[in-house]
C-alpha cells in the first residue's frame, strides 16, 4: 500500500502519519517504511543542533505499521494502544534515515492484539517491543 491506500484504513494524517507505504508478507508478518524528513515536527526541539527521533515517535511508526495487518478487519473502527512493553532503543534514527519495520501479529483475544515489532534502519536493529493495541 501506498500513503494514499494506507489513508483508507488509518485515522491518522499529516503531521501524525508515520507510514510512507506498507505490506503483508506471505509469512504474515507486516512490513512498513517511513523515511524521516529534515522538517519533522518531532526533531525541531528533540535537539537542535543534533536532531534526533524521540522513542514515543519509534513506537508510533511501529505502531501504525503493525496497524496495517487489521486492515481487513477495522472497517471503521480504529486501533488504539492498549499496552506497550519490553521496549528497548538501541540505536539513534535521525532525519534522513529510511526507518523499516516489521511486526508479527502473536496473540489475539476478543478485540485485543498483540505484536511482537522491530524498526531498522539500514539493517541496523534501533527500536523493537511488544505493542497490544484494542480495536474499537
Amino acid at each position: 500500500m501506498n500513503r494514499e491506500e494506507i489513508k483508507g484504513y488509518l485515522p491518522h494524517r499529516e503531521p501524525m502519519l508515520l507510514v510512507d507505504e506498507s505490506f503483508m508478507d506471505e509469512e504474515g508478518i507486516a512490513h512498513g517504511k517511513y523515511l524521516i524528513k529534515e522538517d519533522e515536527f518531532f526533531c525541531r526541539g528533540h535537539f537542535p543542533g543534533n536532531p534526533i527521533v524521540p522513542g514515543v515517535i519509534l513506537c508510533e511508526i511501529m505502531a501504525q505499521s503493525c496497524s496495517i495487518a487489521l486492515a481487513g478487519e477495522i472497517n471503521g473502527r480504529s486501533t488504539f494502544y492498549s499496552g506497550i512493553d519490553n521496549v528497548r532503543f538501541k540505536t539513534p534514527v535521525k532525519p534522513g534515515d529510511l526507518c523499516e519495520v516489521s511486526g508479527k501479529m502473536v496473540a489475539h483475544k476478543s478485540i485485543f492484539y498483540v505484536f511482537e515489532a522491530k524498526l531498522c534502519v539500514n539493517g541496523k536493529l534501533c527500536c523493537s517491543g511488544t505493542l497490544t493495541f484494542a480495536l474499537v
